[in-house]
């Protein structure tokens, strides 16, 4: 299985950067892990929020579009977003195997910009992931994302790093 994680605008944290380097790193003995970052919208700071978010998600489905990921039948595209279902980390892990099982061949996770997704995203894409009730940075998102698919993958492989 492809995991994808696409992101928008580069990280800036050098400590998120550090942090989400290491769980990618690790994520390779697992799986094929990717992340692709989504350009920044250009003059987003004349934009209002309602703006910003609609640019984003028109800059979000030229990607997956070119990468063609809204065609595909073996791919599943999963939002981060707030409102989505929430797991422990030992039913994320059992959500990561019944997409193996179902044969999905490209698992791509999506976090949007620092206001969310635009309703029109959140509309075509019914499944949706909480990687929290708090509320995180889509900065802090990536670290504590790639983390949690890291922790998976271990307790699939029943390997010593989750603790109960």
């Amino acid at each position: 299985m492809n995991i994808r994680l696409v992101v928008t605008g580069k990280t800036i944290k050098g400590f998120v950067f550090d942090g989400t380097e290491e769980y990618i790193k690790r994520l390779k003995h697992y799986t094929n892990f990717t992340v692709d970052v989504i350009n920044d919208v250009k003059n987003a700071k004349n934009l209002s929020p309602t703006q910003l978010k609609t640019a984003e998600g028109v800059n979000l489905l030229a990607f997956l579009e070119k990468n063609q990921l809204l065609s595909n039948p073996a791919a599943k595209i999963i939002l981060l977003d707030e409102h989505g279902a929430e797991f422990t980390s030992k039913e994320f892990a059992s959500v990561l195997q019944k997409n193996m099982n179902l044969g999905i061949k490209n698992l791509v996770f999506i976090i949007g910009g620092a206001y969310g997704f635009p309703q029109e995203i959140k509309d075509r894409f019914k499944d949706k992931i909480s990687v929290s009730r708090m509320t995180f940075s889509h900065q802090m998102i990536r670290l504590l994302f790639t983390e949690q698919l890291y922790r998976a993958f271990t307790i699939l492989k029943n390997e010593p790093y989750h603790n109960e």
